[in-house]
């Protein structure tokens, strides 16, 4: 500011922190100009005026606020030292202190950006340079362009290309006024071309300027497109030159398309020039524009038709308008003999907008111009004589095509590589090999090991050493935009060709790929789907019949499962078998494996999951809360979904429980649209049912989940790891080699068999009949796992009943019935299964109840005491026991809780009394009371009359029947699979029994024994 306003004349010295001077702009005596060069202000206490720089020079030189702008812009681009008042001026200002205020100036200080004696052409194009070097100044006119997608920064060469331009209303400052002589003659001759109105003011103000030349490289055509949209009504944002339209834009690339090869000469129409612009920076350089919905003009056709042009894509705004002009322009190139396709963008998008909503945009617009609707072709277009053909020699250097275009990239047959997912693709210029395309798991992805030698270098490594083999390597993935522009720029420096004609080869390649992988991904789900339901031979599927048939199906289905390592556990064997195979059913079982950490859990689950198909089986780690949203509408239905540890589902316990109990699971999301890119609400939906298998070593476990499944729990006693331990050591003997050796066998047969079961309908006549335990709420849960596992049972002998059918509203439908033998073995199962269901000790802690309940008997004999009396510690029972301290501790605790075992504390120390009673309806035993006894059923068909009263299952006697109700305890009896185990059940020794006898055949428990004893 000072320097400013002294290069006026203006004569300033030091006061404090700012300086003062005679204001120039009045008769000023006292020096009452103050200039404050920190805040770069002036300001007059005379004149009661100031400001900044700008104001300064408005008021100095009587110039407008633009004006002034642009005199200061000038000055510092000149220089940068103000001189605006410096030298020969027409309109000077008076020495300081005479007072006379200047008048407004009519005599340009600006240069002006054209020649006042250049002819009309030249004059059009001085005014669109001026305007493009504008532009490259203009930050709003740069911050428009980024926000169609046309990023200078990106598209380096965009604007010098196209001559791309602003009118910023800065031209009128730099033309002499109109009350000159030249200014009134340069005006007029530019209203005349038609830059200028008659209102003096500029015709594209405030647009982005494109120039169209002919060959000649003369503007034919000038587009205006204004900056901004929120102008006043009616102000029309798409402006041409006055006259009929002319020119054909960007036509180097019309030139070099027809250049190309037959049958690839095409070219894209747009309707606007923006559309072809966004074409073009996605490199589709073969684009060209009409000039709206109704400016496709006989220039264009005339270009089409003399440069050998083949195919017409339209890519018109897929909008109403566009619609009307796309039908109505295409009947026209047909008649002219052109093929002509329809490009279909997402409903109510232009090509701008679409490359601005999907990325990157050259992908997308591949897409959309492989699946152009095609709409119908003429008679061959006639071409030209060459010699009548412009040359790209005469287009001006800033619309010339790259060169690459001249030589556009076609791809040869490809030729397999060395490697299985090698692949060799030779185009024009450069030979490309592929490898790990094969690898990409899905159409989203395309990263491979890509290498590109100019054609004709040495392939041979040992021939290429001491040789230069021009060639460029990378590992990047052909789907990320940056990754493709640093290879490609690369690639050309060591090739030595130009980045435009790499670009152009590498995109061929990655539309060769694109096919091939989506043949492999449809190749391989189809494969899939056969491998669904494979073809058995005669011979795999007469032995699968030959074990389904057999007699003594459920004990080979368990002397099988051990032979593939499991020692023991019978039961929970065939029970974990039934359960896997109820997925077949509409509500399948679900099972819990509870155990201590290396009991074998985990064994057992292996040992039934690997006589299950690989297809009908799906098994994860861990899975996280929404995962199972995500996996596919049809993918676990009637499958083993089996997770290796509950605590590895925590988060998705909830969708688990869901999935179970309803058989099907849906989520509202959000997502991306596809086409437009909003965001939307999408449904997904995991359709059951689902047979759930999971282990956990945990005690407790969610109840919801837990009364969802069949519990199993591992045996650990001593002779049961015994056991294993021979196991062990029997593997390492040949006889265990050999055993090994079969379980592919084994396990294949079993495949087939279930492959041969079908998911038929299963009666049971005796489900009237049956009885279950009812005294708590949880039971109508275990009552439905109970019917489940009678029917998984018939299921499993379906090819040993006779399938038969009724006709029900006009449908026939088939089904097997269930046996007296099915219910039988559901029984003895569910009396070991059902029964850990319903207790409220886990099973450990049940186990160490009863073991607890031995010691102390035997304690009460040894030491003659009440059971009162007998205390013990931790340790002692440890020692008893042979429990570790960890297991006991947690387990005890649990007792302790239920108030099983008191605990009394001597300071520091803690001593525990067993306060249980044995004679309480629950006993030391996993046997389910409620069961009806199957020999009960001819009687009941025999009496029905016996069996009219409550069957419930609850203890006591049925009216008007000698026998005790079902669950009875009975010393004696027929020994049902209902009954009470015998008083051994309790866990004491043969020598105390023989002592306890009288009282224990009076129903009494521990506590009388011990009392007798004592």
């Amino acid at each position: 500011m000072t320097r400013l306003v002294e290069a006026s004349g203006v004569a300033l010295k030091k006061s404090g922190k700012d300086q003062i001077g005679r204001c120039p702009f009045h008769d000023d005596r006292e020096a009452s100009l103050v200039v404050s060069g920190a805040k770069n202000l002036w300001h007059c206490f005379g004149c009661q005026i100031g400001g900044g720089p700008i104001d300064w020079v408005m008021k100095a030189r009587g110039v407008s606020f633009r004006h002034a702008v642009e005199l200061l812009r000038a000055e510092l681009v000149g220089g940068g030292v103000p001189s605006l008042a410096a030298g020969p001026h027409p309109n000077p200002l008076p020495p300081a202190g005479e007072g006379a205020t200047p008048k407004r100036s009519t005599v340009r200080t600006l240069p002006a950006p054209v020649a006042l004696d250049a002819d009309d052409q030249a004059l059009l194009a001085q005014t669109l340079d001026y305007y493009h070097q504008r532009l490259k100044e203009s930050p709003e006119a740069l911050a428009y362009l980024r926000s169609r997608g046309l990023d200078p920064a990106l598209h380096p060469t965009l604007i010098d290309t196209f001559g791309l331009g602003v009118a910023d209303r800065t031209l009128g400052l730099r033309l002499p006024e109109k009350n000159r002589k030249d200014g009134a003659a340069i005006r007029e001759r530019l209203q005349r071309i038609g830059l200028i109105r008659e209102s003096g003011h500029e015709h594209f103000n405030g647009s982005l300027v494109i120039p169209v030349f002919d060959a000649a490289g003369n503007v034919a055509e000038v587009y205006g497109r204004k900056l901004r949209d929120d102008l006043r009504p009616g102000t029309p944002k798409h402006l041409y030159l006055p006259g009929p339209h002319a020119g054909v834009f960007n036509l180097p690339g019309v030139i070099a398309a027809g250049a190309r090869p037959a049958g690839e000469r095409d070219v894209i129409l747009c309707e606007a020039l923006i559309d072809a612009l966004s074409f073009w920076c996605a490199g589709f350089q073969n684009v060209t524009s009409a000039y709206g919905i109704e400016g496709f003009t006989a220039d264009i056709l005339a270009a089409f038709k003399a440069h050998g042009i083949e195919r017409i894509l339209i890519a018109y705004d897929r909008d109403e308008a566009g619609e009307r002009a796309a039908e109505k322009l295409a009947p026209q190139l047909i008649e002219a003999g052109f093929e002509v396709l329809r490009v279909v963008f997402p409903k109510g998008m232009d090509a701008n907008a679409y490359a601005k909503a999907m990325s990157p945009a050259q992908q997308a617009f591949a897409l959309v111009l492989r699946q152009a609707r095609w709409i119908g072709s003429g008679r061959p277009a006639p071409v030209a004589e060459p010699e009548a053909l412009p040359s790209l020699a005469a287009v001006p250097a800033r619309a010339q095509a790259p060169a690459a275009l001249a030589a556009p990239a076609v791809l040869a047959d490809d030729i397999p590589g060395d490697l299985p997912d090698e692949l060799r693709l030779p185009t024009g210029a450069c030979e490309w090999r592929i490898r790990g395309w094969k690898k990409n798991p899905s159409p989203e992805a395309m990263r491979v090991n890509l290498q590109v030698r100019r054609a004709g270098a040495v392939q041979d490594a040992d021939s290429a050493i001491g040789s230069h083999a021009a060639y460029h390597m990378d590992t990047l993935d052909l789907y990320a935009a940056r990754a493709r522009a640093a290879f490609v720029r690369q690639a050309a420096i060591e090739l030595g060709l130009g980045e435009d004609g790499v670009k152009r080869e590498l995109g061929a390649v990655l539309l060769k790929l694109e096919a091939l992988q989506d043949e492999l991904l449809t190749q391989a789900k189809g494969e899939r789907r056969a491998s669904d339901v494979p073809v058995l031979s005669a011979d795999d599927e007469a032995q699968a019949l030959a074990l389904l048939r057999s007699p003594a199906l459920a004990a080979r289905i368990v002397a099988d499962l051990q032979s593939l390592g499991v020692v023991g556990e019978d039961t929970n064997l065939l029970a974990a078998y039934l359960a896997a195979l109820s997925r077949k059913l509409d509500a399948p079982l679900a099972v819990l494996i509870q155990s201590t950490s290396a009991a074998g859990k985990s064994a057992l689950m292996d040992a039934v999951l690997n006589l299950v198909p690989p297809g009908d089986r799906i098994r994860y780690s861990a899975m996280t809360g929404q995962s199972l949203y995500y996996l596919g509408e049809h993918a676990l239905a009637h499958k083993i979904l089996a997770i290796s540890e509950e605590e590895g589902v925590r988060q998705a316990a909830y969708s688990l429980k869901l999935l179970q109990s309803e058989g099907e699971l849906t989520m509202a999301s959000t997502a991306k649209d596809e086409q437009s890119g909003n965001l939307q609400t999408r449904q997904y939906t995991v359709k059951g049912p689902v047979m759930l298998m999971l282990t956990t070593t945990a005690i407790d476990v969610d109840e919801e989940l837990l009364n969802r499944c069949l519990v199993l729990s591992v045996d650990e006693s001593r002779a049961q790891t015994a056991a294993i331990h021979a196991r062990q050591r029997q593997r390492q003997t040949l006889a265990g080699l050999l055993e090994g050796a079969g379980k592919e066998a084994t396990q294949a047969l079993h495949h087939n068999a279930q492959r041969l079961l079908a998911s038929v309908a299963v009666v049971n006549p005796w489900a009237d009949q049956l009885t279950f335990l009812a005294d708590k709420t949880r039971t109508r849960r275990d009552h439905m796992k109970y019917l489940t596992l009678i029917r998984a049972i018939a299921l499993l002998h379906q090819h040993q009943r006779e399938v038969k059918t009724v006709e029900h509203q006009g449908r026939t439908l088939s089904y097997i019935e269930v046996t007296k033998a099915d219910i039988a073995l559901a029984n003895r199962l569910a009396h070991e299964v059902l029964g850990r269901t319903l207790d409220e000790l886990p099973p450990q802690t049940r186990n160490l109840l009863v073991l607890l309940r031995n010691w102390v008997g035997r304690e009460c004999v040894r030491q003659r005491v009440a059971l009162a009396d007998v205390r013990f510690t931790r340790r002692e029972l440890r020692e008893a026991t042979a429990w570790g301290d960890t297991q006991l501790k947690v387990h005890l605790a649990r007792l302790v809780e239920l108030e099983h075992v008191l605990v009394h504390r001597r300071g520091t120390q803690h001593a525990y009394e067993l306060i249980d009673d044995a004679s309480e309806d629950e006993q030391d035993t996993r046997h389910l009371n409620g069961l009806l006894d199957v020999r009960e059923l001819d009687d009941i068909q025999d009496h029905p009359h016996d069996y009219d009263a409550d069957r419930s299952g609850l203890n006591g006697h049925r009216s008007g029947s000698g026998r005790p109700a079902v669950g009875a305890r009975s010393g004696g009896g027929r020994g049902g699979v209902n009954e009470a185990p015998a008083p051994t059940s309790i866990g004491l020794q043969p020598e105390i029994l023989s002592q306890a006898a009288p009282v224990l055949n009076k129903g009494q428990g521990v506590s009388s024994l011990a009392a007798v004893v004592a």
